[in-house]
């Protein structure tokens, strides 16, 4: 907090003016004023900043009189953190204002938002971990069920276009599995935020869940009367636009209309002839949704702490930024085509059984290897200097260390797909950049690289070659000053006194701060500064070739400045070379990293087999939960998986709490997808089906924040899956029916387990508490019993009443076949430490309700479907003998009751039926 820079006084009250006269902003925007040296924001932002970043709000100042203008101040450093919290975690958006000098000329010079970093990709650096996908939507009913959604998303740091239009479903289904798959961090709505629409308040709750920045755009902005004019000067070749189909697509292009208004990007030439668009097919990968995203634990949430706790986390052991963003890509858009599942798994085999290359590519070759993207997109704005081009050249010098390492895989099962997916693209590129490697070892002066220099080389112009001479005097001087200064002050001039070319100060020396009272007191040393690495300073004969050196440095650059942008525009003609490089060498990155985590699993992965969609089953041995395997001190209890079709389409799992129910059938979703992004699975064996989507209702995720109660979110989530699954998706609920009382609960859980049985015909997995679930056995053949097995031992402890019986209950977390007929919640409750008289209050509350419950439905459970059929009909034949003999013989109401009594005792086998035993009950 000592070094948060302090508001300068200069004109108060006139920038407090300007401010109050601004126009008014949108919450969800930061005004941000740069001031030089340090950055400021003011009003509601100051108390936001103030209150986000610094935890406190004693760091605000009131600028101005009465009553004060609030203010917050922020180094660098900091304005560069909240930079990156405001935009990737908060979805905010930010502008960015400075002055030109004048008096009040403030002027907005950059704007970003989640998902249109191009401004301040500098500011970020290369803290962008997932691409920044920004997405506009354009909806129309058709009719009351259908709506017609068209969609058109960007990727501006590849400069690519993807439009799709697709049919949905009144809860938007598709478009929230579209947001997962691209992984969109801001989202474009048409739509009157005055107005109450009940379809933008939809797609805004989905873009919320999905972790979306919304903003909502006028009915103007996805106008389309420009947009055939707009997309043919932005795509590469002439005339692509109207060759593609998509361009039919008029909820696509009103979408696509918006999202090129809003990214601003016909204002900037440079966009010209550089962007591809290209037609999404929304089914070529599995579907999830925000529920699934949350249960199988895809990607870090903000309190994940440890790097385990996501699956994301767990597989990154990506070395190269490409390749994790490319990961977070994979992860949330799984493959549906088996042959491109067993390309990837191939690769991945090839690195898991080649410890050497796997461990090559790592250290040596991947770990050096910049953001190659990004690197692209400084050429493209025109914005790169020689320092891109050396750091492209370095790349280039790499290749065949790639090259070399490759071609010693002499495995023919390994070599030939390698050789398609990596050598063959390497070599190619490698022989493309030639012309560039030749240029920059010709122009570009390679050892001033070791000084962090960045020159033209001298002898390639006269001009350069004079100056150059110049300064390589001027650097002998100053050695030789250097020399002098050390013998004068008697200090070891490798270890005590440094000659150091300064960022501030330029060329000076340092002592270390033990010695430097030697230059106290003498005064032709004059202090610069104290910092913890010594004290600077210099001497009279230092300043005068220091001033001399920097004016030569400054022709040098002055001189080379027409040779640099030369060649930086030859770098910048490689730059679809670099980009194709990029995508290769984050493919590879993944796929080893895949390869890491499978050998260095506490057990190792397996490979598994794949069938092709629609046809066979899901058979897991020995499955764990990679994440919960990596959590220290814990012994992973392996589970046997079987989703067979015909036989155990619909698994019931019941048990004791904390027994393991949820990590079990989590673990299902998380080795299915695992298995269709083309990465090994932690299991003894595995064949999988292809779902085509994961779908899940998992823990009563609490919405009333945002004003929907936690019975209604399990219930949208639940039509959403009723709406959504096909025969071929996998379905996990972990509860349902919580929210409401029980009959209803157990009601709802019933009809949604039997309409997913008969209806819908998917592989689920049901995790409950509501025992009586489990009689759907009896009537459908393919749905199964599971339970997690506790061990129940019977003791005695001593209570102030005497003694009493205990029960200890050893969970085991182990899941066999049948089913569990008690839910241990008062177990649990002892476990946690409640008041005994807490404990001893619900067991006896518990027992009177096992009792009265027992009297209703207990022989209804135990009867089977023959025994009330038969019972049925056997009681319609008694009473109808009753009523006749009450009707023949005139029989008071007491002897009607006597009759009955008489029927009863004479009718031995009505009084064997279990079903007649469950009615005399009541």
């Amino acid at each position: 907090m000592a070094s948060r820079p302090e508001m300068r006084e200069e004109d108060e009250s006139g920038f407090c003016k300007f401010f109050r006269n601004l126009p008014a902003k949108s919450e969800d925007t930061l005004r941000i004023f740069d001031r030089g040296d340090y950055y400021s924001a003011h009003a509601e932002d100051a108390v936001f900043i103030a209150n986000t970043v610094y935890k406190t709000t004693a760091v605000i100042r009131k600028l101005g009189r009465d009553p004060g203008l609030e203010s917050v101040t922020m180094t660098l450093m900091v304005y560069r953190n909240l930079l990156r919290d405001a935009l990737f975690r908060l979805g905010k958006r930010v502008e960015i204002w400075q002055s030109s000098g004048k008096r009040m000329d403030w002027k907005v010079v950059k704007q970003g938002s989640p998902g249109n970093l191009q401004d301040l990709e500098d500011e970020l650096g290369g803290q962008i971990e997932n691409a920044p996908i920004i997405l506009a939507v354009k909806v129309t009913a058709k009719a009351s069920e259908a709506r017609n959604v068209g969609v058109c998303f960007a990727d501006a740091s590849v400069r690519e276009l993807g439009v799709t239009e697709f049919l949905d479903n009144d809860l938007y289904s598709n478009f929230e599995s579209l947001l997962i798959q691209l992984g969109v961090r801001e989202c474009l709505i048409q739509g009157d935020p005055s107005k109450k629409d009940v379809e933008l308040n939809k797609l805004r709750t989905i873009a919320d869940n999905c972790g979306c920045a919304v903003s909502e755009r006028g009915v103007a902005d996805f106008g389309t009367k420009d947009i055939d004019q707009d997309l043919p000067r932005l795509l590469k070749e002439d005339g692509a636009a109207g060759k593609l189909p998509v361009t039919d697509q008029k909820l696509a292009m009103g979408a696509a209309a918006c999202l090129i208004r809003y990214l601003g990007v016909m204002s900037d030439p440079s966009n010209f002839g550089q962007y591809q668009l290209y037609q999404h097919d929304l089914s070529q990968y599995m579907k999830l949704d925000a529920a699934a995203l949350k249960a199988l634990n895809l990607m870090p949430g903000p309190r994940d702490g440890a790097k385990n706790m996501s699956l994301y986390g767990l597989l990154n052991h990506c070395k190269t930024p490409t390749g994790s963003r490319l990961l977070a890509q994979w992860l949330k858009q799984p493959l549906m085509n088996v042959a491109d599942i067993e390309r990837r798994q191939q690769l991945v085999e090839a690195f898991v059984n080649d410890t050497e290359l796997r461990q090559t590519m790592q250290e040596e070759h991947l770990r050096s290897i910049p953001d190659l993207y990004r690197l692209a997109k400084k050429f493209q704005r025109k914005a790169a200097n020689l320092e891109d081009v050396v750091r492209a050249y370095q790349v280039i010098i790499r290749l065949p260390g790639f090259l070399s390492s490759l071609e010693l895989v002499m495995d023919e099962q390994y070599k030939d797909p390698l050789d398609a997916e990596y050598t063959d693209k390497l070599r190619q590129y490698s022989t493309a950049f030639a012309g560039l490697q030749d240029m920059v070892e010709t122009t570009v002066d390679l050892e001033a690289l070791e000084s962090h220099e960045f020159i033209i080389k001298p002898e390639f112009d006269e001009a350069l070659k004079t100056i150059r001479k110049r300064l390589d005097k001027l650097k002998r001087d100053m050695e030789s000053e250097h020399m002098r200064v050390g013998s004068d002050l008697n200090q070891d001039t490798e270890k005590k006194l440094f000659l150091e070319n300064h960022k501030v100060h330029g060329w000076c020396f340092r002592l270390t701060r033990n010695e430097s009272g030697c230059i106290r007191q003498k005064k032709q040393y004059q202090e610069i500064q104290t910092q913890k690495n010594g004290v600077y300073f210099t001497t009279s004969t230092l300043l005068d070739k220091r001033r001399e050196f920097d004016q030569m440095s400054e022709n040098y650059n002055r001189t080379q400045s027409g040779l640099v942008n030369e060649v930086v525009q030859v770098a910048s003609s490689y730059v679809p070379v670099v980009e194709k490089l990029a995508a290769t060498l984050a493919h590879l990155d993944v796929i080893v990293s895949f390869a890491h985590v499978s050998v260095h699993a506490p057990t190792s992965y397996t490979r598994p087999k794949m069938h092709p969609r629609g046809t066979g089953n899901t058979i897991l041995k020995e499955a764990r939960h990679p994440c919960m395997e990596m959590q220290d001190d814990i012994s992973f209890i392996t589970n046997d998986i079987s989703l067979t079709r015909g036989e155990s389409e619909f698994l019931i799992i019941t048990g004791p709490n904390m027994g393991g129910k949820s990590t079990f059938i989590r673990q299902t979703g998380v080795i299915a997808l695992m298995a269709q992004i083309g990465c090994f699975v932690p299991a003894a064996e595995a064949e999988l089906t292809i779902f085509d989507c994961i779908l899940a209702r998992v823990g009563a995720s609490d919405s009333s924040l945002k004003g929907v109660s936690t019975f209604m979110a399990e219930m949208l989530e639940t039509a959403n899956i009723l709406k959504s699954a096909t025969k071929e998706s996998l379905i996990i609920i972990d509860e349902l029916g919580r929210g409401t009382s029980t009959y209803d609960g157990f009601g709802l859980a019933w009809a949604i387990s039997e309409y997913i049985i008969k209806e819908i015909g998917a592989f689920a997995l049901f995790a409950t508490h509501f025992h009586e679930l489990t009689a759907l056995v009896d009537t459908y053949q393919q749905v199964q019993n599971l339970h997690v097995v506790a061990h129940i031992s019977e003791g005695t402890s001593e209570t102030d009443n005497g003694v009493q019986k205990k029960r200890e209950v050893t969970l085991l977390y182990k899941v066999e076949p049948g089913f569990s007929d008690q839910s241990f919640g008062i177990h649990v409750a002892e476990l946690v430490r409640f008041p005994q008289k807490v404990i001893n209050m619900a067991k006896r509350k518990a027992d009177e309700l096992e009792d009265f419950s027992g009297k209703h439905d207990q022989s209804f459970v135990q009867a089977s479907k023959e025994e009330v059929e038969e019972g049925s009909k056997m009681l319609k034949q008694m009473l109808a003998q009753w009523k006749e003999d009450v009707e023949s013989q005139g029989l008071t109401k007491k002897q009607q009751v006597e009759r009955m009594k008489e029927l009863v005792r004479e009718n031995q086998a009505l009084q064997a039926n279990g079903f007649f035993k469950g009615i005399t009950a009541l």
